[in-house]
């Protein structure tokens, strides 16, 4: 198999390189995948830096928290050779090796069976980000948010999970207002289905009283720090905000009136260890409400070599929309 494997000698930093390493280096597990397509995320990023972002628990590692293939061996009856199936989250690629190698061994609870009609190559341009997006749009659902509410806020929208959000609701007919700090990629967020872009800096403020004027109807948040705080402000009435990300910060600066005056709701979005159920369902509902056509639109092709660099890249954001990364090129 060939992989990305990360070493480390001693307390100095975490090393990259491109290694080529029997299958019996694989870690344990129930079930062996030929590995097709990964994908890069901004937790991949972490994992890929010099001290593993707090995230890699030992080394050699092998990263990726994604991956999609065929089952090439099989000591568990829900999945035989042959099958085609798709992995995120379970700490895959942190605390056990992951996707970024040709092949994967994994407990067959993590895997779920790559929905009819879906490619491996278009199931990692979903990847971990955009199950996440389909998760907090399913969430937003499950507390009231409807297309007739007003318009649902993006934060960070020009990133992986925030591309594929924007997409979801454009395509489930909803107004969607995308937060990017990027001017060059205004162009991109309309083609995604973006009816309003609103800068950056307009969301940065600190906050200068408790409540704003009611304005969105729902919001997708990909940065946490003071934009959550800000948007907490400014939600309708019972609104709602799916919290799915922290690259703006882990301390939110907000206080409490915006909950008990309107009602609003925090809620937060786990993908790592969702229930097999709902892992089903939230692929499923991919296959309808993600516009292939859009997801297409936002994949940038990458091989193994390229992907330590590309590790980097997304933690300066950088990154614009999908990696997917063929394993085998």
């Amino acid at each position: 198999m060939r992989a990305v494997l990360m070493e480390k000698a001693g307390d100095g930093p975490a090393m990259a390189r491109l290694a080529d390493l029997p299958d019996e280096a694989l870690p344990p597990g129930d079930v062996t995948v030929r590995v097709e397509f990964s994908t890069l995320n901004y937790k991949d990023g972490l994992c890929l830096s010099g001290n593993g972002g707090g995230l890699v628990r030992s080394y050699p590692h092998v990263p990726g928290i994604d991956f999609a293939g065929v089952v090439e061996a099989s000591d568990d009856a829900r999945y035989a050779p042959g099958d085609r199936v798709v992995l995120t989250g379970w700490r895959v690629g942190e605390a056990h090796w992951g996707g970024f190698a040709t092949k994967a061994r994994v407990k067959a609870d993590w895997l779920v069976p790559l929905p009819e009609g879906l490619s491996a190559r278009a199931a990692m341009a979903v990847g971990t980000a955009g199950f996440t997006s389909m998760l907090a749009v399913m969430a937003l659902e499950d507390h009231g948010l409807v297309p007739a509410a007003g318009e649902v806020l993006v934060t960070g929208a020009a990133g992986g999970v925030g591309s594929i959000a924007v997409a979801i609701l454009a395509r489930l007919g909803y107004q969607v207002a995308a937060v990017t700090g990027r001017p060059d990629t205004e162009a991109y967020l309309r083609g995604l289905g973006a009816s309003r872009i609103v800068q950056r800096a307009e969301l940065a403020e600190a906050i200068k009283r408790p409540m704003e004027s009611e304005t969105w109807a729902g919001c997708i948040d990909a940065v946490g720090g003071q934009m959550l705080a800000r948007a907490l402000g400014q939600m309708k009435s019972g609104a709602s905000v799916a919290a799915v990300g922290n690259a703006g910060g882990l301390v939110v600066p907000a206080n409490i009136i915006p909950f008990l005056l309107r009602g609003i709701n925090l809620l937060g979005i786990n993908s790592v260890t969702v229930p097999y159920d709902r892992r089903v369902a939230a692929w499923d509902r991919i296959t309808t409400d993600l516009p292939m056509d859009r997801l297409e639109a936002m994949i940038r092709p990458a091989t193994l070599a390229e992907v330590p660099a590309l590790g980097a890249a997304i933690l300066r954001g950088e990154v614009q929309g999908r990696v997917v990364v063929d394993v085998t090129a």
